[in-house]
């Protein structure tokens, strides 16, 4: 059995942190838009909500088998801890929290299920997409071979997410969405 330890990851404009209860605050407000859940269902998590999961997840799978892998998404200007960052929206400061990306690794470390979610004022910016290859290169580089999401066949963005990094649907399905795959020779 292979256990993957979530680090602090770096692209060009983003840093994903691993997640912590601290987060629940700032995240409760970059995820209060209820069309995020157009395709997931639910509605927004409450701050109180998000820190009781996200400790949760922090302290791992209660399966050994699995690791739960988890990151807050973070703008950075290059550079610079402060300021606007280009390519975000109009006054988004460097060191905002906007979304969280997620890796579910299998034992044997082979095969990571990967999710991602930008709220809504950080979206057409190319975040989601960013962050989401910086995930499968931090994955690819710790042996995972499989890399996996699961789409719901109306949500055109996170297809196109998918495809950015690498991943094409199978034709199979699971509960409702499309399962996406990527092979990483």
């Amino acid at each position: 059995m292979t256990t993957v330890v979530p680090e602090t990851v770096r692209t060009a404009r983003l840093t994903l942190l691993p997640l912590a209860a601290v987060h629940a605050d700032e995240m409760a407000a970059a995820l209060s838009d209820p069309a995020l859940h157009t395709f997931v269902g639910g509605t927004p998590a409450t701050a109180q909500a998000l820190r009781t999961r996200y400790a949760r997840l922090a302290a791992g799978s209660p399966d050994p088998a699995v690791t739960w892998c988890n990151w807050v998404v973070q703008l950075r200007a290059p550079g610079s801890p402060e300021g606007t960052v280009p390519g975000s929206p109009s006054g988004t400061a460097a060191g905002s929290l906007t979304g969280t990306v997620q890796a579910t690794v299998t034992g044997d470390g082979l095969e990571a299920e990967i999710a991602w979610v930008v709220g809504t004022p950080w979206q057409r910016h190319g975040i989601a997409t960013e962050a989401a290859r910086g995930l499968v290169a931090w994955l690819r580089g710790r042996g995972v071979r499989t890399v996996t999401a699961h789409i719901h066949p109306g949500h055109t963005a996170s297809a196109a997410v998918a495809t950015a990094a690498g991943l094409t649907p199978t034709g199979r399905w699971h509960d409702g969405e499309v399962r996406w795959e990527l092979t990483i020779r």
